[in-house]
């Protein structure tokens, strides 16, 4: 395959507006769609499950992500009461709260590559059981070092709810319909840790500080239960060669940009739908000829397949998973080469970057609403209510009016969706996070009423929660027959940008103060957050030069069935 031949990642054939293109299409009013991924007739491939199944592997999914979230957030209210009861200070907690994000991310080279390998339901039971014995060790570590290890292991069980879950969403959903998933699974994971301190503070209260820690163990418990009895596979083997009609090869966009004003879009789209193409990845049809088996003969394959049954369903391993060939070692390196790929590079650093402004307003919420205004400890709790409303917000912003926006951009531009398009989305950032930033610490320091610090604490939420669903849409969108590992190398880059400022943001703000901490703050997050103009203009043009270097690792990956 030439260079030119080459399709252009993330930049796909969306919408159909002549009627033309031979792909399956969406039904209602979504019936000039491209499904991307193109569905199978295999009665147990996730694309084609009734709404039904599909909304229990959702719940599923989002119980998970209850457990564990709601796990590794739910001390940030009971800090003082822990602090008062051991001899713990706030910098050893924040500093194992900071070991906890770094294995939260580093551990997805582990378990993300095992999920892939030997299935995802396997994964999520292991996580949320293991999840749950740091939980009953927890309130009896005495010292710095046992409970920076308890955090570790915390870490380490919990990793699949960094990485996996916005993977499960890419099992079950096509490419116009993962933005509002997306959000769901942002607020969802946004949510669990928000509410946790709502709930912990009064735990705390009523029952003492150990019994918050008793309650995630608890929980955990309960879903471990709940998954086992409903939570399915959804590892599928998919041939990508299915989605080439949708594919745009670099060879298509070059003669689509030297069109003249006399060709509309419209009259591209045509022609391009007319003589399609045969390419997705690095796969084309002449190496299909070559190959075993053709495409007509494994979708007959497919259809033949029988449903699974209910007990197939239950077991840990299913078969499909444990016949495919071990590239687990592979997978566990690829992460760090993809650290080659600017856009999977941007969206870490962006992604991590915005959580690190929301982590530093969590690490000083008791500092500040304790110490400045005297909350009590139900009252910091409570306080975390104006947060959740700021992820709420920015969960409908980015998953009901993004999608509108992509959909209306891809329509005026001859129904070629470039991943780019949810970009513009996050550029409200810009301002948002700032303000918010400024508003909690030099509004604190200078005794502005209560009401003004919760409120800064619902923008920098709010904010935080559109760079989480648009980080994780724009690397997915881009990148999305690898976004299983791609997404793990997003991940690697957030949280060692999260264990870096837990480590040090205590000492930082006490020797600097509110004020000048926040100052700081604050700039350096207004040109985080301009960053995304620089991705808007230039982004397509990143990906357009990786398109060779991907298409290899798509060809690596499809040959042995472990492309998404």
């Amino acid at each position: 395959m030439t260079a030119e031949e080459v399709p252009i990642p993330g930049t796909v054939h969306l919408i159909d507006l002549e009627g033309t293109m031979q792909a399956t299409h969406g039904s209602g009013e979504n019936k000039d769609l491209i499904l991307i991924p193109t569905p199978t007739d295999d009665p147990n491939d996730p694309l084609t499950w009734s709404p039904r199944r599909k909304l229990l592997a959702l719940s599923c999914m989002i119980a998970y992500m209850m457990a564990v979230g709601v796990s590794t957030a739910a001390m940030y209210s009971v800090f003082g009461d822990i602090q008062a009861n051991s001899t713990l200070t706030l910098n050893n907690l924040n500093q194992g709260t900071g070991y906890m994000f770094l294995l939260l991310g580093w551990s997805c080279l582990f378990w993300q590559p095992f999920a892939l390998q030997f299935g995802k339901r396997p994964t999520y039971l292991i996580s949320v059981l293991g999840t749950m014995g740091t939980m009953i060790w927890a309130p009896y570590t005495t010292n710095n070092a046992q409970w920076i290890a308890s955090k570790i292991l915390q870490g380490f069980f919990g990793s699949p709810i960094e990485s996996l879950c916005e993977i499960t969403i890419t099992d079950l959903y096509y490419t116009h319909q993962r933005g509002f998933y997306t959000a769901v699974y942002a607020l969802s994971l946004s949510g669990s840790n928000l509410s946790a301190p709502i709930i912990s503070g009064f735990i705390a209260t009523g029952q003492g500080w150990r019994w918050v820690l008793y309650w995630c163990a608890i929980l955990c418990a309960i879903v471990f239960v709940f998954l086992f009895f409903f939570m399915e596979e959804t590892n599928f083997v998919r041939l990508h060669v299915q989605a080439s009609v949708a594919a745009v090869t670099v060879e298509e966009e070059e003669k689509r940009l030297e069109s003249t004003s006399v060709e509309t879009p419209a009259e591209e789209t045509k022609e391009s739908a007319v003589t399609g193409t045969n390419n997705i990845g690095s796969i084309n049809t002449s190496e299909l000829d070559e190959g075993v088996v053709s495409q007509d003969q494994q979708q007959r394959q497919r259809r033949q397949q029988k449903p699974k049954t209910y007990l197939t369903k239950l077991q840990l391993w299913q078969k499909e998973d444990l016949r495919k060939e071990n590239h687990f070692w592979g997978m566990v390196k690829r992460p760090l080469i993809y650290l080659r790929f600017p856009v999977i590079v941007f969206c870490g650093f962006y992604y991590g970057s915005s959580l690190v402004w929301f982590n530093v307003l969590n690490a000083t919420s008791a500092l500040i609403l304790s110490g400045t205004y005297g909350f009590s400890t139900s009252m910091v709790g409570v306080s975390y209510i104006a947060p959740l409303l700021g992820v709420f917000v920015g969960a409908a912003y980015t998953g009901i009016w993004g999608n509108r926006v992509t959909l209306a951009m891809a329509r005026r531009r001859g129904g070629i969706l470039e991943s780019e398009y949810r970009l513009w989305l996050l550029t409200p950032a810009i301002v948002l996070l700032p303000f918010g930033l400024i508003l909690w610490g030099v509004g604190s320091s200078r005794g502005i009423h209560w009401f003004g610090a919760v409120f800064a604490a619902f923008v920098v939420s709010g904010a935080s929660a559109i760079s989480v669903q648009g980080m994780c849409n724009y690397c997915i969108e881009s990148y999305r027959a690898l976004s299983g590992e791609a997404i793990v190398t997003v991940i690697l880059i957030r949280n060692t940008m999260s264990f870096a400022i837990g480590y040090g943001v205590t000492p930082w703000v006490q020797n600097l103060g509110h004020q000048n901490a926040f100052i700081v703050a604050a700039a350096a997050a207004m040109v985080q957050c301009a960053t995304v103009l620089v991705m808007i203009w230039k982004g397509k043009s990143l990906r357009k030069k990786s398109a060779a270097r991907y298409a290899q690792y798509v060809e690596k990956m499809a040959a042995v069935g472990m492309a998404h």
